[in-house]
């Protein structure tokens, strides 16, 4: 049985991630800040092979611990989607909420980062040997016309950044990076305006990831495929 890994498993992309993976028979380990407060995770896990786990991101030694706890488990695909958006009407520039940005910094960025070290050996017992990573076209420096959003933009710029770099090292170890665009989603983050919803964000997500190479890793992409400037 294929098993993956998901975090921010309780609600918007990461939910459907778990239902979709779930339903097709995956092992699902589906980590939330607060499980006991995930109502429509607990009644998945109520039908599905959906293992719930308590994970804060931000903590990074929950991180080392909860691989401790799955030490023996082969991971085949580690997705990195739990994310956060701090900017808003009254922190941009001429007065940054430095404290914001920096949890914007460890959450959107340094976490995926600490999740792929701290699960490296299991991945790489894994058939699939895949790190997915939840970005966004405002990570795209390429994109950048309109300004505003600095924490999240300047977050998910570096993630890109550093998963490109993450691929390129660990590609010799058979583990591949991709990271995605989802595409703008009517989720709690993306508001009620998105364009697509996330069954559709998630079933193409999951096809590039089904149909991964390793000749593919490093890449941004959208969620149907199409190729997003850096």
């Amino acid at each position: 049985m294929a098993t993956v890994l998901i975090t921010g498993a309780n609600r918007g992309l990461g939910l459907e991630f778990c239902r979709q993976y779930a339903e097709q028979d995956w092992h699902v380990i589906a980590c939330s800040r607060n499980p006991d407060d995930a109502f429509d995770l607990n009644n998945l896990a109520t039908h599905h092979n959906v293992q719930i786990e308590a994970l804060d991101v931000a903590e990074f030694e929950q991180i080392d611990a909860l691989s401790k706890k799955l030490a023996d488990l082969p991971i085949d695909v580690l997705i990195n989607n739990a994310g956060i958006y701090t900017d808003n009407s009254t922190n941009g520039f001429g007065h940054l909420d430095y404290q914001a940005w920096t949890k914007s910094l460890v959450v959107n960025t340094e976490a995926p980062l600490k999740m792929a070290e701290a699960f490296l050996p299991q991945i790489k017992r894994g058939n699939k040997k895949l790190i997915v990573n939840i970005s966004s076209l405002m990570g795209s420096i390429a994109d950048n016309d309109s300004g505003g959003s600095i924490f999240y933009r300047s977050s998910k710029a570096a993630l890109n950044a550093a998963m490109k770099s993450l691929a390129i090292a660990l590609k010799d170890q058979s583990v591949g990076v991709l990271i995605f665009h989802p595409g703008w989603v009517k989720t709690d983050m993306g508001g009620p305006n998105g364009l697509i919803n996330a069954d559709q964000s998630i079933t193409g997500m999951r096809a590039l990831i089904e149909n991964f190479s390793l000749d593919q890793s490093g890449s941004f992409v959208k969620y149907d495929g199409t190729p997003m400037p850096w």
